[in-house]
């Protein structure tokens, strides 16, 4: 599976629009047009269709994860809530 269909899956699934995918994105420090977003929805056969780089699928999950849980505080450990 590409990571095309895992973001059309998390669309649907989180009932996102193109709009909130675009902030996700920003949360995670990642700027993305409608239009460059737009051409990883195509399919494969399109002439503007754009292959989702592991990049933008990490950045996704990193913004859904500030969208979610909220940024993490300083001196927390990635994985945990900052205890030993």
């Amino acid at each position: 599976m590409k990571n095309n269909d895992i973001l059309k899956k998390l669309r649907i699934a989180l009932n996102l629009k193109d709009t909130d995918i675009i902030e996700i994105l920003k949360l995670a420090d990642f700027e993305i047009s409608k239009a460059e977003l737009s051409a990883l929805f195509r399919k494969v056969d399109h002439k503007n269709y754009k292959e989702c780089g592991d990049q933008i699928m990490r950045r996704f999950l990193d913004g859904l994860i500030v969208r979610n849980r909220g940024k993490r505080e300083s001196g927390e450990r990635p994985g945990g809530a900052g205890r030993e």
